[in-house]
């Protein structure tokens, strides 16, 4: 049997070694559907229940295995829907790549059925490489581009392949004018900047007296040198949430997630400093990066487009993390570990405190923040953590410190809506022999957590460890906008708007063959979790948790608090759990310093800056 257009494609994958692809069936890659049977499903075809899905399926895969994410789709709304998916890839900088299908050539320009424009609708989001296949001969090309592009820029790529060409006998292209061989493969490399570079980059930070190092996902690989640098410099180290797992947090010098969603150390570490160094990040938000012209600057960063951005750095270093810092490390003067580590030190040491009184806060029916603090100390050390957007991120970045081997990720640019649970998903399609856990709100939990409870009923008894947790901070609101209108505008919550049906989640759960249970009192929150990191198969947790616990910012001043509060008290009074008499005292009482044993050197205002 002569060997499809469709049956090369699987193959080229399989040689990339490819091993699945995340994808739904429809009309437009029949061709593709009708080869992966012929191949005996290799690569393996993960049916999610919706395309975005598959490409979030997709980019967890990415982020947690360090391989290619392959998703697929039919034509028209197919390939729509994998967009933002692969949007998500894109700005947290994942290599994926999309194939998806078309309609025939001959209809092309004929307003056809799901005839989309998709060339011109994928230029975006694929910038990097968007092909589309009119003939068998630009086969093994596009693919292997496809890959290579992906693998090299960490980026997104797409391959379109109408239907009828899917179909066709496959031809190589041939030693001619005008046909482009192809060859496997990319060697791995690990640039490093000029010696000249590395020597400027050594005098600023040598100059220093209070180094401050602030590191994102491109550090992950570098965690030796970086811990080397920090005990070299005497410097704190302060994590973009995509570089959460890039250095462990028990070590004293850690202070934590920055930004609005990051720790009070964190805000102090680079309001504090003289000097910073920036290594794989690209941290948006200036605003909690040193004043413009309070720090000398350093950045060392693998993607020149990257470089230069959110600060105005002295030194620009284009380079691989780990091979620039041991370029670098040889030139740097030992710093003595002075008041200005030790003061770091303390106030990381002085904030996890800080963390376990708001969690001890009381809250009606029971505070999120005690039930993300009470997972922390429960963790296996090889564990894979997704945390969904909204206030489910706050207390992921604040609460849980990395420890181990641990892996954790969200939609760190995007910052769109629902793919926590299919991010552990592709994780545990990564690793099934390790644990995995999402944290997840309602309303991303409506949106797409639910029905991808059946793709896991469907695959967990493929995976070697069949622990995969789903928390849902069950408070039937859309917590994190409700306290952006609060903070920003002052404006109370908009209940039409804001206001989520309670759903029966763990019901949902045990319905289709998983475990679960709803929790409604703090006393019953450190069982459930030891229940579902016990069990036997996946594992949901209904957390009804309060909606009035607010995610307060590390630079939050007591009086935009007490705003928000205010903001409250003008909404609907009949609202039960939003509205109480005490709530100012409960907030006062969370800030850093405002409660027992607290210390009124760490408050909660921005002390000018």
């Amino acid at each position: 049997m002569s060997t499809k257009v469709s049956d090369y494609i699987l193959q080229r994958l399989r040689e990339w070694e490819v091993e699945r692809v995340f994808a739904y069936a429809g009309d437009g890659i029949n061709g593709l559907l009708a080869a992966w049977e012929r191949a005996d499903n290799n690569p393996q075809f993960i049916q999610s229940r919706h395309e975005e899905m598959s490409a979030f399926e997709a980019v967890g895969y990415a982020k947690f295995s360090g391989k290619v994410g392959v998703c697929a789709a039919t034509s028209g709304p197919g390939a729509i829907h994998l967009l933002n998916g692969l949007y998500d890839a894109k700005l947290d900088h994942v290599p994926v790549v999309a194939i998806v299908g078309q309609t025939n050539r001959t209809a092309m320009g004929g307003s056809y059925q799901q005839e989309v424009d998709l060339v011109s609708l994928y230029k975006d989001v694929a910038s990097d490489f968007c092909e589309m296949v009119t003939v068998p001969e630009q086969l093994p090309n596009a693919i292997d581009r496809a890959m290579r592009t992906a693998y090299a820029r960490r980026t997104v790529t797409a391959i379109i392949v109408p239907a009828d060409v899917q179909e066709l006998d496959y031809s190589p292209p041939t030693h001619a004018f005008k046909m482009v061989p192809s060859s496997l493969g990319m060697a791995s490399y690990a640039p490093v900047p000029a010696a000249a570079e590395i020597t400027r980059a050594a005098e600023v930070l040598n100059a220093g007296e209070k180094v401050a190092i602030l590191i994102g996902q491109g550090a992950r690989g570098a965690r030796a040198e970086v811990e080397a640098l920090a005990e070299k410099l005497g410097a704190g180290v302060a994590k973009a949430l995509l570089g959460k797992d890039a250095l462990p947090d028990d070590l004293p010098y850690v202070t934590g997630s920055i930004g609005l969603l990051g720790t009070r150390p964190s805000y102090e570490l680079m309001q504090g400093c003289d000097t910073l160094l920036v290594i794989g990040s690209s941290f948006p938000y200036t605003q909690f990066m040193p004043d413009l012209d309070q720090a000398r600057a350093v950045q060392i960063d693998i993607d020149p487009h990257m470089i230069g951005l959110r600060y105005p750095f002295e030194v620009n270093l284009v380079g691989d993390a780990a091979e620039t810092l041991k370029a670098l490390l040889p030139q740097l003067q030992k710093k003595k570990h002075g008041s200005w580590r030790k003061k770091i030190e303390k106030d990381t040491a002085r904030w996890w405190e800080v963390m376990e009184r708001r969690a001890a806060v009381e809250a009606d029916p029971i505070n999120p923040e005690y039930v993300v603090h009470a997972l922390d100390a429960l963790l296996p050390n090889d564990v894979i953590l997704a945390a969904d957007s909204g206030s489910a991120a706050n207390w992921y970045a604040r609460h849980l410190r990395m420890r181990g081997t641990m892996r954790g990720s969200l939609s760190g640019t995007l910052a769109t809506m629902g793919p926590g649970v299919p991010y552990v998903i592709g994780a545990k399609f990564a690793h099934s022999e390790r644990p995995a856990i999402a944290l997840v709100g309602d309303g991303a939990m409506q949106m797409n957590g639910m029905a991808e409870l059946v793709t896991i009923a469907k695959y967990w008894p493929e995976w070697q460890d069949p622990r995969l947790v789903v928390a849902v901070l069950n408070n039937q609101d859309l917590n994190q906008v409700t306290w952006e209108m609060r903070a920003m505008s002052g404006a109370p919550q908009f209940l039409p708007s804001q206001a989520l049906p309670d759903v029966p989640y763990a019901d949902f759960a045990r319905s289709i063959g998983l475990d679960g249970v709803r929790v409604e009192k703090p006393g019953d929150v450190e069982a459930a979790w030891h229940r579902a990191l016990g069990s036997d198969r996946p594992f949901v947790i209904d957390f009804r948790t309060d909606p009035a616990v607010p995610p307060i910012p590390p630079h939050a001043s007591l009086d935009q608090i007490e705003s928000a509060a205010s903001a409250i008290v003008k909404g609907d009074s009949d609202r039960v759990g939003m509205i109480r008499q005490g709530f100012k005292a409960k907030v006062q009482e969370m800030l850093p310093g405002r409660g027992p044993g607290g210390d009124s050197g760490d408050r909660g205002g921005t002390d000018g800056k």
